[in-house]
């Protein structure tokens, strides 16, 4: 029977401890990149912003919610599972630069936990998604939504779309490793739109072709969405008889972690290889 020595358990700790501060000092540098360009970062925040105001102010009026309601509060949840979305666009870029300028090649060269270059790039863009979730609800809030729902029931809405993001995270980790360069994270980018646009965020699938409409129906941001309008109380859309719209919650969770489950090991696996 194998004893664990003291030692081990010292040896477990004092790597724990290595990886949080490497991973803080990540995070910071981080940080320090948003204060020397703090308009790219404003832009950042602003961007889904306008999105929202013109699909609301523009195309609104010509729009109609299945079953009544106003379509701001159709529109703003759908909004704010699209900007989880497109979140992953500014981790592509970001790995990409790194490995373009020989960051990465740098801190691999350093004393530090190679972990902690992942986990503070994830602390990092989960921080900014927040920022930017907190200024499109402030953004909604101004142009009329509101939730209808408990507080407890919000926070969960909260906690979907975060988890979201947090799997598109990984998604762009992955393809930023893979890509390697801007060129091909722009390729990535225009293949993004479709399939986020293809979703329930700015009208029901029973408006669209039927094939489309059962595409839309089953594309993960529209499961987040469709969550979201539910515990907001907002208005939604539904489709007799389809399993993914009566269990829009459940799938809420289990996209975001089937997508984890399957680019987080290939993303790890990439960056080791990287290493080598």
């Amino acid at each position: 029977m194998t004893t664990l020595q003291p030692s081990t358990f010292i040896t477990a700790g004092g790597r724990m401890k290595r990886l949080l501060a490497d991973s803080s000092a990540m995070t910071w540098r981080g940080f320090a990149q948003w204060a020397r360009t703090p308009g790219q970062f404003a832009v950042g925040l602003a961007f889904p912003v306008m999105m929202l105001v013109m699909f609301a102010y523009f195309l609104g009026g010509g729009m109609a919610v299945e079953g009544g309601g106003n379509y701001t509060e159709f529109l703003v949840p759908g909004m704010f599972a699209l900007t989880m979305a497109f979140g992953l666009e500014g981790t592509m870029t970001s790995i990409t630069q790194d490995i373009n300028k020989g960051v990465l090649d740098r801190f691999r060269s350093m004393p530090i936990a190679q972990s902690s270059m992942l986990v503070g790039r994830s602390l990092l863009d989960m921080i900014n998604s927040a920022a930017s979730l907190a200024v499109m609800v402030g953004a909604g809030l101004l142009m009329g939504w509101r939730w209808h729902g408990t507080l407890t029931e919000a926070l969960a809405a909260l906690g979907l779309l975060l988890l979201l993001r947090f799997a598109m995270l990984w998604v762009g980790i992955y393809l930023g490793l893979v890509a390697g360069r801007s060129e091909l994270v722009q390729a990535v980018q225009i293949l993004t739109w479709p399939v986020v646009f293809l979703s329930n965020a700015f009208t029901s699938p029973e408006t669209m072709p039927a094939w489309m409409g059962t595409i839309a129906e089953w594309n993960p941001m529209s499961a987040t969405a469709g969550a979201v309008r539910e515990l907001f109380a907002n208005p939604g859309w539904t489709v007799t008889g389809s399993w993914v719209t009566d269990n829009v919650v459940l799938m809420a969770v289990v996209w975001p972690i089937a997508l984890m489950l399957v680019f987080a090991p290939l993303a790890v696996r990439k960056f080791t290889a990287l290493s080598r």
